[in-house]
C-alpha cells in the first residue's frame, strides 16, 4: 500500500510541461456544479496518461485509461478557479501537457461531492454493488440504520488480502465490483466499497489516504455524513480485529489526500 500511495503524492513532481493545446471534446464539465469533472484523452503513441487538478497549490493526480473512455474525477478543494491538466508521457518520468483548462467552480453543496461517482469511487458502473447496497439498507429508516448496515456486512464478509497488498502495482485502482464478488481486498479496496455502496443509497462518504495510529502503513479508510458530522469509520481494522467500533477517533487519523 505505501508504494501505491507514495507514487501518488510523488506525481506532481515528475512533469516537465511544455506549451498545451486546447480542444473542448476531452473535458465535460456537465457535472462542474456537484464537483465532478469528465476527461477522455487517447494519444496517438499509446503513452501513459495522467489527469492532474489543482486548485490553490494543491494537486490531486491520477493515471488516466489511454482508451478515450470518459472518466470522472472529483473537484473536492471547495469553490474558486481549478486548473485541469492532460499530461502525456515522453521518456522515464516526464511528461507533456496536452490539454489544459481553467474552470471556475462554485459548488451548489459542498458535500455533494461525496456523492458522486468517480475514478476510485465508481459505483454508478457497478450493479451489483448498487443492488447490494439497496437491500442491505431496505427498511431502514436513518441515514445512520443504512450506514451501520453497509459497514457490518463489510467487517462481515470482506477479508484482508495479503498477496495483493505485498504486490500491489504503482497506479492501483479499486474495482467494487470485484471486491464484492471476491469478498477480498486491501486498505484502499475496504474503503472504495464502503464509499461506493454509501453513495449509492445517497449518503454522503469520502474515501481517505494517510497515517493512523492504528495501523503501521500508509492507510485508507472512511469518513460518513451522519446528522451534519463527518464520522470517521475504518472497515479494514474493524474486519481484521472482530470489532464492531463504529465510529473511530478521529484524532488517531491525519489525512494527506481526501476523494
Amino acid at each position: 500500500m505505501r508504494k501505491l500511495v507514495t507514487s501518488i503524492l510523488a506525481a506532481g513532481m515528475l512533469f516537465a510541461y511544455t506549451s498545451a493545446a486546447s480542444a473542448a471534446s476531452w473535458l465535460n464539465d456537465s457535472n462542474i456544479a456537484v464537483g465532478s469533472i469528465g476527461v477522455q484523452y487517447q494519444a496517438d503513441s499509446g503513452a501513459r496518461v495522467k489527469v492532474m487538478v489543482t486548485k490553490d497549490g494543491t494537486s490531486y493526480t491520477y493515471d488516466l485509461k489511454n482508451n478515450g473512455t470518459e472518466e470522472s474525477f472529483p473537484l473536492q478543494l471547495g469553490d474558486g478557479t481549478y486548473k485541469i491538466s492532460v499530461l502525456e508521457n515522453t521518456t522515464g518520468n516526464k511528461y507533456k501537457s496536452v490539454y489544459t483548462a481553467t474552470k471556475d467552480v462554485v459548488l451548489a453543496d459542498s458535500n455533494a461531492v461525496y456523492l458522486n461517482s468517480t475514478q476510485n469511487v465508481n459505483w454508478a458502473a457497478a450493479s451489483d454493488v448498487i443492488a447490494k447496497a439497496g437491500e442491505l439498507t431496505a427498511g431502514k429508516s436513518s441515514d445512520e440504520e443504512k450506514v451501520k448496515a453497509i459497514y457490518e456486512y463489510i467487517i462481515g464478509h470482506i477479508t484482508y488480502d495479503y498477496e495483493l497488498a505485498a504486490n500491489v502495482a504503482s497506479g492501483y485502482v479499486p474495482n467494487p465490483s470485484q471486491v464484492l464478488a471476491s469478498g477480498t481486498g486491501i486498505c484502499y479496496d475496504y474503503s472504495a466499497l464502503f464509499a461506493a455502496m454509501t453513495r449509492s443509497v445517497g449518503i454522503p462518504a469520502k474515501l481517505v489516504m494517510g497515517d493512523s495510529e492504528y495501523v503501521k502503513e500508509y492507510h485508507a479508510w472512511n469518513e460518513v455524513l451522519l446528522n451534519g458530522v463527518w464520522v470517521t469509520v475504518d472497515t479494514t481494522v474493524d474486519a481484521g480485529t472482530g470489532t464492531a467500533d463504529f465510529a473511530k477517533d478521529s484524532s488517531k487519523y491525519v489525512a494527506a489526500k481526501v476523494y
